[in-house]
């Protein structure tokens, strides 16, 4: 270190100092480097060299490599990675159940995680719970993945709370929080609030994945991921657990509507683009290589792909453990990754993160295993690690090393492949295939009991590089991001930041541009003039969420009147009506995603069902004879075959269809305008000639749609996968081959296949449709 320590001295002069909640952070300016900020309670002093401040962050009272912010990310990364121990490491492996702010572990309500209440200690929303503090400090934990947040402000002290309560613990090494995709509107059951232009929000709206794609430009999704990052950082969210560049080409997987659809060009430029905005940071802003203060890192999901699920069924569930390939089509599947998320345009190179899917990618491995992709060595490390160059952290999906459920149809743990091994020899198996990572785990004892494993076969000194090696790929991802110089937030410039009216004004463009128009008889649309419309209430029918639990069934409107009436008279008589916008969601089957009843396995059946994409009773005469794969080898040994052919269902939510035939009925000769909000591939042909006009939408607001009905925008969407004429051509397509269906056609002679989309003037042919188009 040259003669450093001889011009060391401690710093307590502060230039600016905030009050967030119960904790205070300080902030210390360098001249000719970053601003640092640390907590005066943490005991976490500054030091000065050479006139360059710096913190002391495990108070020894000296600048080590790791505390050198002029040292390069992996001179630090590989530093610190030797000074911590066995026990932290582990802890970094760790990556928390899901949190919300105010602190409580929860499942998808505040205060409660699978109906049960947590508690949360301290009169403040910001403050930690005891939980959040156990795992933080006993576990050494510093990977949280939040979900929902109270506000901005409230995130923001919270993340100080807890930046400040890690840096008093050990080596000081900050947290790096985490989120699912948080910026769609509302679906089914409620609405999203009203655009207002110049007005804020409380985070800016955009479509789904499905409606992303469905824009066709690769630079607005570029454009969406910049934004998207400054209100991740705003909150304290340094990782985003996205983008899914599976590809959908199943249609039935209810997961697609999270993906950029079933193309694997445009799903790669999507992909490219998504994480060149998230983790690029520029001018001031940027560190060293494109990283730096406005930069999140990306967790691209789900290597090799989730898409191709065996009867769309999901890998959430033991019933959809398996990913299968009877069109041999496994390397398509992998491009959005080895083209897209691994060769970017920005100087970051390639996605920080990795995420396999929960599935057995069925019959791929050379090595003859058919495990989960998190527990395989030929997937993790000889595909991804050695054959594409991949360095990168992989991270395991969501409670794959807990134990599965007694049913198939249970929601627990997804140890798929390994269902008899124990909780610590999962995680052995899981860090010997390559995995850096294990989510939703708050606790380090397994992953202590499987570096014991480790040493116990292989040696202490090869599971100690086995744990640096994993460590320092996981402390990058926090260098990176200026998080070891200051992990602080002023939460005023994160109220700023987050749903400020620009971000507000881009995501609405964007819900615009992703609406696709498929049907305009007699050119019905738009509507400019100010007319009567009746908009039937709509039936939200009773569904299980993940944990078996029943919602409550409804009848609402579906749209906010008052809003409808600032573009139209609204009335509840339909013979007083001059049209009806008809307002219904694709077909679907409880929030699982259907494929399994267990009624049918108490009644003798196997209990696999199918997955309808219809709204009116199904039964599946032309599904496989014979499944391609086999069944569960520990809950349900005795099945063999998981085909689903004979059986019959019915969509959860088929009384959409009956609410449209009914306002067709009621409405005579006058116009009938569906709006279907899509999640999936579904079909038409129950009502599509029954009326005049359909606007397909992907999780945007009602506003978004009165728009384009009322001619204010231009429709300019298009369809990101085909959708099937029948379920007959359902059932007789590959589940990794894309474009293999027979598609609708309607009345008007114009085929829903992917592309097609029609404005004022007709079928859009332009640009994206040369570029992305099916070649023939």
């Amino acid at each position: 270190m040259k003669k450093l320590l001889l011009s060391i001295g401690f710093i307590l002069l502060t230039v600016s100092g905030y009050s967030q909640g119960s904790k205070n952070y300080e902030i210390i300016e360098n001249t000719n480097g970053p601003a640092l900020g640390y907590s005066p309670t943490s005991g976490v002093r500054i030091l000065t060299v050479d006139g360059l401040k710096f913190k002391d962050l495990n108070k020894n009272g000296k600048l080590d490599k790791y505390e050198d912010w002029r040292l390069s990310v992996d001179e630090r990364a590989k530093d610190l990675a030797t000074k911590m121990s066995t026990e932290q490491i582990a802890g970094l492996m760790l990556y928390s159940g899901h949190q919300a702010v105010p602190s409580n572990e929860v499942g998808f309500a505040a205060g409660t995680y699978n109906g049960k209440p947590f508690s949360q200690s301290g009169a403040n929303p910001w403050d930690l719970s005891d939980a959040q503090k156990k795992f933080l400090k006993d576990d050494n934990l510093r990977h949280v993945l939040l979900v929902g947040v109270q506000s901005p402000e409230v995130a923001a002290k919270w993340n100080n709370v807890m930046q400040a309560w890690v840096e008093s613990i050990g080596l000081g090494i900050p947290a790096n929080n985490s989120s699912d995709p948080r910026h769609s509107g509302q679906v089914t059951g409620s609405t999203v609030a009203e655009f207002n232009a110049g007005a804020g929000g409380e985070i800016s709206v955009w479509p789904d994945g499905l409606g992303l794609a469905a824009t066709f430009e690769p630079e607005l999704v570029r454009k969406f991921g910049h934004i998207a990052a400054q209100e991740y950082r705003a909150l304290g969210i340094g990782t985003a657990l996205s983008p899914q560049i599976d590809l959908a080409t199943e249609p039935r997987w209810y997961r697609a509507s999270m993906t950029f659809g079933e193309s694997p060009e445009l799903a790669t430029d999507m992909a490219r683009a998504y994480i060149d905005g998230f983790q690029t940071s520029t001018g001031k802003d940027e560190i060293a290589n494109g990283w730096g203060y406005k930069s999140v890192n990306a967790m691209v999901k789900h290597w090799p792909s989730g898409g191709p699920e065996e009867g769309g069924r999901d890998g959430h569930w033991a019933f959809g453990k398996f990913a299968v390939y009877p069109g041999n089509n496994f390397e398509t599947h992998l491009k959005p990754f080895t083209e897209g998320a691994f060769k970017l345009d920005g100087n970051t190179g390639m996605a920080s993160a990795v995420m396999p899917y929960y599935t057995i990618s069925y019959n791929q491995s050379k090595d003859g295993t058919n495990l989960a992709n998190g527990f395989s060595k030929y997937i993790v490390t000889d595909l991804l690690r050695e054959k594409y160059g991949y360095d990168g952290v992989v991270c395991t999906d969501w409670m794959i090393t807990a134990d599965e459920p007694q049913s198939p149809g249970d929601f627990a743990g997804k140890p798929w492949g390994v269902e008899a091994k124990t909780i610590a020899e999962r995680h052995y198996i899981a860090l010997m295939a390559g995995m850096d990572q294990f989510g939703g785990n708050n606790e380090m004892g397994p992953v202590i009991e499987a570096y014991k494993m480790g040493v116990k076969e292989h040696g202490k000194k090869f599971m100690r590089n086995r744990f640096e090696q994993s460590a320092v790929r996981l402390l990058r991802n926090i260098f990176r991001l200026g998080l070891f110089e200051n992990p602080y937030l002023n939460s005023d410039e994160s109220a700023k930041i987050v749903g400020n009216p620009e971000f507000m004004q881009e995501g609405y463009n964007a819900q615009l541009k992703s609406i696709v128009m498929l049907k305009n008889k007699e050119n019905v649309l738009p509507i400019k003039e100010r007319k009567t419309v009746y908009i039937p209430e709509v039936y939200t029918p009773s569904v299980k969420d993940w944990w078996g639990n029943w919602s409550k069934q409804s009848l609402q409107a579906p749209a906010d009147v008052e809003l409808v009436k600032k573009y139209y008279n609204v009335t509840d008589d339909p013979t007083k009506a001059d049209f009806a916008i008809v307002f219904i969601s694709g077909p679907y089957t409880n929030n699982d995603g259907g494929g399994y009843d267990k009624n049918d396995r108490k009644d003798g059946g196997n209990g696999y069902v199918p997955i309808t994409l219809q709204y009116g009773t199904y039964t599946a005469v032309d599904a496989r004879e014979q499944s391609i794969a086999a069944g569960d080898p520990v809950v349900d040994p005795t099945i063999t075959n998981r085909s689903y052919k004979g059986k019959t269902v019915t969509a959860s939510n088929t009384m959409d269809l009956r609410t449209v035939l009914n306002t067709r009925e009621v409405m005579g000769n006058k116009p009938v305008i569906v709006v279907v909000n899509i999640s999936r591939g579904m079909v038409f042909n129950e009502f599509e000639n029954k009326v005049d006009g359909i606007l397909a939408r992907f999780s945007v607001g009602e506003q978004a749609v009165l728009d384009i009905i009322s001619g204010k925008y231009e429709p300019s969407g298009l369809l990101p996968m085909q959708m099937p004429a029948n379920m007959s051509t359902v059932e007789k397509q590959y589940e990794d081959v894309p474009f293999d269906m027979e598609c609708h056609k309607d009345t008007e002679g114009n085929i829903y296949n992917f592309a097609y989309g029609l404005n004022w003037k007709g079928v859009i042919k332009d640009a994206r449709t040369d570029k992305y188009g099916i070649r023939k």
